[in-house]
């Protein structure tokens, strides 16, 4: 399934390099927009024509009836739950929970760790079920889900869970009088109740304390391996004691009367972020912030109280305790602009206008043989590129040849009539497929099955828009297919009123995207590029600057920071880091493959030792928005010096040394530019014109710590 979904070593050859955009210059956004429930994206009835995929699954064993004439999500935390058996665990912080045969499981896992990859282990911590089952190898149901949420019913037990992000606690509600089993593959050394019966403190041979909350008494006991109880209905709360500690114990018991069952994220405003739970019981809600929330909250804007000293262990680093049903992240505002962030010095002009016009003049949308939707959309974002570094050293003499060209080349795959493969609309799921990939989930690295959807969309984004903006008459005429690709991955609708699932790659919890679609994976979902991801949003904000929409420059813009923060977290490994394990941060620099419950050094085609291909995956397309998610000269100079050794492996492609080039410009101009002018190819989404242009709009003085991307931002003022 791998080798069917993912980008084999022959083809992702090619994928050196993605073409960078620049950040358009951007008004104050329009920060009452962000709060409407619509979303700018979908203000077009245009659909492609519809799919009868042969490879999509079936999403009716698995998702209750009133929830399937609505899209459904295909990049969720908990797409494991609604694929094949739908028995493959999912990391829901901090424990990782499994549905099968009518019981679910809850582990609070441990780490394994090498300098290669660590992951965290599933173990079957406790398992709950209800007894005399009659019907125990009945399937779960998802009968409701949120960004922040999901709820999980096994019918046939009467259990239902709310599976809520960031809970220290699991939360299951009986739903009707049973007699409930919870099991475990450990000794159970101790099972102890308070005075009223309605805690139980549970003590298991592998050191692990775990307390049962009742919301009214519960009688239970227990044999060697397994608790069983009387007969029970109510809601009981299960937590995890990390390390036995009795402040830990005393604080879950101050909070365990307060349960959230849903959650969602509001854009209240530009680069804002709300959470708001829905919670039942009495007292506060307490819940758990990964390192990026914590980097973001700001209890300045709302009521929250943030527990120090009460940590969960994560793969994703520290959890840490935050008291509040309502969360305000704030990311550092940035610039959305079209040209380079600090400009062109005139005296450099000749040399990338000689490149300009050799890379123009090779334009030819007949000699594009590709009919893939992920390469044929790294040729066109490349040549929109073109453009855009024409219109800012003001050799506009070429842009004509470039319009004619991305006319050719786009126009296509918007009308249909590209013979290879078009967009097609799945009404099962509710989104965008291509015609090769309805056929063949392999096709077009998996887009048939919802794999890299923002990649590929992405970069067709990026030249429409640029091609909106050289042409404006073109931009209204093909708006409401325009609005219609957009839509796939960036909808903030929710429900049937829209014919896309909402923000179908970005996860609103973690923060970033994930790129795995409809498949089965046991670690979870996974993204390899965040530069990718980052050009798909950038490029939603472009369309929003092309088309003077500012309710999509303001979701895009806020996309785009957030995704760059999250990479900086948890992509860019920092000497001294301690978020992971210290043999993993002393030998890496950038991760490979990021996936929900592990951390690989290793891409999808290629071997760990492929440093090139590491750095140049994470930095490609090179686009203005490149200098936000590489602002840390640093952090840039540390992993140019792990990467350039691998230069010297033979059968290195120039087109990714390219980019090691490219982020050694960040400190140093003059040695990158020398580097790069004795190249003598490309990645397929990249050029020289490119290259020459990102060099010569890095600052001279380089040396020392650029500012933080903050400090990128001339309408900071506005923001907030």
């Amino acid at each position: 399934m791998l080798v069917k979904l993912r980008r084999k070593v022959t083809k992702v050859i090619r994928r050196l390099s993605r073409p960078k955009q620049r950040l358009p210059a951007v008004s104050p956004p329009d920060v009452a927009a962000m709060s409407l429930p619509r979303s700018a994206v979908d203000i077009s009835p245009f659909l492609f024509p519809r799919s009868q995929s042969t490879v999509l699954p079936d999403p009716s064993p698995f998702f209750s009836p009133d929830l399937l004439s609505a899209p459904l999500p295909t990049n969720s935390f908990f797409q494991n739950f609604v694929l094949n058996n739908g028995d493959q665990p999912e990391y829901i912080h901090p424990y990782l929970i499994k549905s099968s045969q009518s019981s679910l499981t809850v582990c609070y896992p441990s780490l394994v760790d090498n300098p290669a990859f660590f992951y965290q282990v599933p173990v079957s911590d406790l398992t709950i079920s209800s007894l005399n089952n009659q019907n125990s190898y009945a399937r779960h149901v998802i009968s409701s889900f949120s960004d922040l949420s999901v709820t999980l019913d096994l019918p046939s037990s009467n259990l239902r869970f709310f599976l809520v992000r960031g809970s220290p606690f699991l939360t299951c509600n009986v739903m009707s009088t049973v007699m409930l089993s919870i099991s475990t593959v450990h000794a159970i050394l101790e099972l102890t109740p308070n005075s009223s019966y309605t805690k139980y403190t549970i003590k298991l041979n592998n050191n692990q304390t775990w307390l049962l909350y009742a919301s009214s008494s519960i009688s239970l006991s227990n044999d060697v391996n397994t608790i069983t109880s009387r007969e029970f209905c109510g809601v009981i709360r299960i937590a995890a004691l990390p390390d036995g500690d009795p402040n830990t114990e005393r604080v879950l018991d101050r909070f365990s009367s307060c349960y959230p069952v849903s959650g969602n994220a509001v854009f209240s405003r530009s680069f804002c972020l709300e959470y708001r739970w829905e919670k039942r019981g009495w007292g506060d809600l307490l819940m758990l912030a990964h390192p990026l929330h914590l980097q973001l909250l700001s209890d300045l804007d709302c009521s929250v109280s943030v527990l120090e000293n009460f940590k969960y262990k994560s793969i994703d680093g520290e959890l840490v305790g935050v008291i509040g049903d309502s969360w305000i992240l704030k990311s550092d505002p940035i610039s959305i602009t079209w040209h380079s962030v600090k400009g062109i010095s005139e005296g450099n002009f000749s040399e990338i206008i000689g490149s300009l016009v050799n890379d123009v003049q090779s334009l030819d949308s007949s000699a594009i043989t590709t009919s893939s939707s992920y390469f044929y959309g790294k040729w066109i974002a490349r040549a929109a590129r073109l453009a855009l570094i024409a219109d800012e050293i003001c050799y506009v003499d070429v842009i004509p040849a470039i319009r004619n060209f991305l006319k050719a080349t786009i126009e296509p795959w918007l009308e249909g009539s590209f013979g290879g493969n078009g967009f097609l609309y799945d009404s099962k799921w509710g989104g965008l497929v291509t015609k090769q990939g309805s056929v063949d989930s392999g096709a077009d690295f998996g887009f048939g099955v919802y794999n890299d959807h923002h990649y590929h969309i992405g970069y067709f984004i990026y030249a429409i828009s640029v091609l909106a903006k050289i042409d404006t008459a073109w931009g209204r005429e093909y708006k409401p297919q325009a609005y219609s690709l957009i839509a796939d991955y960036m909808n903030l609708k929710r429900g049937a009123n829209s014919h896309y699932t909402r923000l179908r790659c970005f996860d609103l919890w973690k923060l970033h995207s994930w790129a795995g679609g409809l498949a089965e994976f046991a670690d979870g979902r996974n993204q390899e590029s965040t530069s990718e991801a980052l050009n798909a949003y950038y490029s939603a904000a472009l369309m929003g600057l092309a088309y003077g929409d500012s309710h999509l420059v303001s979701v895009g813009s806020t996309l785009s920071a957030l995704e760059i923060q999250a990479a900086q977290t948890w992509w860019h490994v920092k000497k001294g880091d301690i978020i992971y394990p210290k043999q993993f941060t002393l030998e890496n620099r950038i991760i490979g493959v990021l996936w929900g419950n592990k951390r690989d050094s290793g891409l999808w085609f290629g071997p760990p030792d492929w440093k090139e291909c590491r750095l140049g995956i994470q930095l490609l397309p090179i686009l203005p928005i490149s200098e936000l998610l590489f602002s840390d000269t640093e952090f840039v100079r540390q992993l140019v010096n792990w990467t350039l050794p691998a230069l010297s492996r033979h059968g290195v492609a120039d087109g990714w040394k390219g980019f090691v080039y490219a982020l050694q410009g960040v400190y140093d101009k003059e040695g990158a530019l020398e580097n790069i002018r004795s190249l003598q190819g490309h990645d397929d989404g990249n050029s020289l014109t490119n290259l020459l242009w990102w060099i010569h709009s890095r600052e001279d003085d380089a040396e020392g710590n650029r500012s933080k991307s903050h400090k990128l931002c001339w309408f900071r003022h506005y923001s907030h």
